[in-house]
């Protein structure tokens, strides 16, 4: 048994030994156009961590409520997070609501009533599809407005 482990590891490393892996970093080409010595162009582009929106909600331009206003002081005395925090109001069941982004990973995201009323959590946590207390959210939204988003 210890023989066959023994030959089963020396195969596996004899047989990756002679894999070689190249690896390319897309760059600008230097302004003589060759690259000689060791010097290395930049690369072109630059990492990002925020993401993009597949499209850019119409903005609110209403009055926000004093309880809002509280929970936007409260996101910009901490840390920015990533992803960042977005508040959208939208049409639901009937009433106006208002949705605020997750803070990260596993962690819920909440939809508010004018009040500032948790209603729900329709996404996050572990499964990723909230609480189950309004599973139909992202099919009865409507009417999305982008009220405010952290400007880091």
């Amino acid at each position: 048994m210890r023989l066959l482990s023994f030959t089963a590891t020396l195969f596996l490393f004899s047989a990756c030994a002679h894999q070689q892996v190249s690896v390319t970093t897309p760059t600008t080409p230097p302004p003589s156009g060759s690259v000689s010595g060791t010097d290395t162009p930049a690369p072109t582009s630059t990492n990002t961590v925020d993401p993009v929106n597949r499209y850019v909600a119409e903005s609110d331009t209403t009055a926000r409520p004093p309880w809002l206003k509280q929970r936007i002081a409260a996101v910009l005395a901490e840390r920015k997070r990533n992803p960042i925090t977005r508040i959208l109001r939208y049409d639901y069941g009937g009433k106006t609501v208002y949705y605020i982004s997750a803070p990260c990973c596993d962690q819920y995201s909440d939809v508010l009533d004018t009040k500032g009323k948790l209603i729900c959590h329709p996404d996050g946590g572990i499964t990723g599809k909230g609480d189950g207390q309004c599973a139909d959210f992202e099919k009865r939204k409507s009417n999305e407005k982008l009220v405010w988003q952290d400007p880091r």
